[in-house]
């Protein structure tokens, strides 16, 4: 545990940062997962889907909670599997 002040604080920063980073994450995650199962399904609202997870993966990258190219590479996948499924 740090002794000065300004570690101290940098340690709650840090920590405050860390938990609203793996809040949002975790909910990129979840729309991410969402819009593979409305893909899967065909259901009728997996465009709608697939551009809302699209909008949360590009908000990440812009936060730096993802970095660009994992980012591109998480939307490439999300739209080739929407593709496909419109191509069946």
């Amino acid at each position: 545990m740090p002794n000065i002040k300004s570690a101290k604080k940098r340690v709650r920063v840090a920590t405050a940062k860390a938990a609203v980073n793996k809040n949002f994450k975790s909910a990129m995650r979840t729309d991410i997962k969402k819009a593979n199962a409305a893909i899967e399904t065909a259901a009728a609202d997996r465009n709608e889907a697939v551009r809302v997870a699209i909008k949360k993966i590009d908000k990440a990258a812009a936060k730096g909670i993802l970095k660009k190219n994992t980012a591109s590479r998480k939307k490439s996948a999300l739209a080739r599997k929407l593709n496909a499924s419109v191509q069946a």
